[in-house]
Order: structure tokens, then sequence, then C-alpha cells
């Protein structure tokens, strides 16, 4: 079976098309007073504590590794807000997405790096992906791109909503025992828009955790 993004289960795509619609889910997400879905869950004590798992990733203070192989490229075009926890919530928003594809790679759902970049559904998100992919076998390949990227903060600070657009028109499930990569043609299934709400870490002030995580499937806008 082919494989080129990450595979989203029938209720959480349900359920990720009404957060969104309650969202705002327009052009104007950016707006700093609006509600944001999910943001007032607090963000409660990952499974394990952040912890270094091999070589630390030299862009990460705290040590966590979230490397990749050479041939799985995650590109993050997008600019840094000028707030602070925004701009610290957007870094570990990528960090997630890396930590899940580690994940994909090191064949576990049980990597540090998940379990200090997630919390609660956002730790349930990516632990379902990442079985889902060792189920069937493959690993990833190529070039996932992340774009468009907009945030927005709650009144408390303590939540920011980080969302963006990924194509992963370039990026490809590869089967774990053969080494083939399961290349498909472009389609708008490689186009989806994403929703994930960061929450700072409790005792920490540089780290943030993804909380809830919404995805719009076979995003037009994001074409």
């Amino acid at each position: 079976m082919k494989r080129r993004s990450l595979p989203v289960a029938a209720a959480l795509t349900a359920t990720a098309a009404l957060l969104l619609t309650a969202c705002g889910g327009g052009d104007d997400d950016s707006g700093g007073n609006d509600k944001i879905a999910g943001a007032d869950q607090s963000s409660a004590q990952p499974t394990k504590s952040p912890s270094p798992s091999g070589a630390p990733a030299a862009d990460k203070p705290d040590g966590v590794d979230v490397s990749l192989p050479k041939d799985m490229n995650l590109t993050f075009d997008w600019e840094k807000p000028e707030d602070k926890n925004e701009a610290a919530a957007m870094e570990d928003a990528a960090n997630y997405l890396r930590a899940i594809y580690r994940g994909v790679h090191k064949r576990t759902a049980k990597d540090a790096a998940l379990s200090a970049y997630a919390t609660g559904g956002g730790l349930q998100y990516a632990e379902t992906q990442i079985n889902e992919w060792i189920k069937g076998g493959w690993t990833g390949s190529g070039t996932r791109r992340h774009y468009d990227a907009t945030t927005r903060s709650t009144p408390n600070g303590k939540s920011v909503e980080v969302a963006f657009c990924a194509d992963t028109g370039k990026f490809f499930g590869k089967e774990v025992e053969t080494g083939k990569v399961l290349k498909t043609s472009p389609s708008l299934k490689d186009f989806n828009y994403y929703k994930i709400i960061m929450v700072k870490y409790p005792t920490s002030e540089d780290l943030w955790q993804a909380s809830q995580v919404f995805v719009e499937t076979e995003a037009k806008k994001c074409q």
C-alpha cells in the first residue's frame, strides 16, 4: 500500500473538520482575541521527562535529539514571529513533527523526543500515526515541506496555536524490508492544513508541547 503522508484515522479527520470550523479556518486565524479550540487544556506532565536520546541535536539546548536520516527531509519555510512565546512555540511545533518522523524512522512511538514535545491529544495523535507506519512496514523518504505558517496566543500566554500548510508531494513511503520507495502521482491529497495547539511545559520557560492536532486534508488553500 502506498503512503506519502501521515495516515489520518477517519475519526480524527471528522473531528478535525469540526474543530477547524470552530477555530475560524480562514485567513483571519491570526487574530489573538479569538478563542483557540483546545487551548483551554492545561499541559499535563509527559509520559516521561525530557531526556537525551542518542546524540544531542546541535540546535536544541535541552539536548533532546530530533535528528533524522539524510533521506528524510522536513523543511520549514516560515518566518519566526516577533513574539518570544510564539516563536518558541513555532520552533517546538517543528520539533514535534521531527519527533514523529524520528519515531517512524526508529520504529517506535516511545522515543524521548516525542515524550518531550507532545502531551495529551498531541501525544495520542503522534503515537497513532507512528504505529500506522510501523504496521504498514514503511518508513519515509523525500522532502516534506511546511509553509504559510501563522501563530496566535491565548490571553494568558500559556497556549499558542501554530497553523500551517504541508506539501507532501515529494515525500513518499519506503518499504523497510526492501528499501523500495513507493512513489505516486501528484494530487490534492499531497496538501494538508494543520493547526497544532502548543502549551508551555509547566517547569520550563523554553519548552512547548503539542497538546492538540487538527488536520484539514486535501486542503485546496495550500496548493
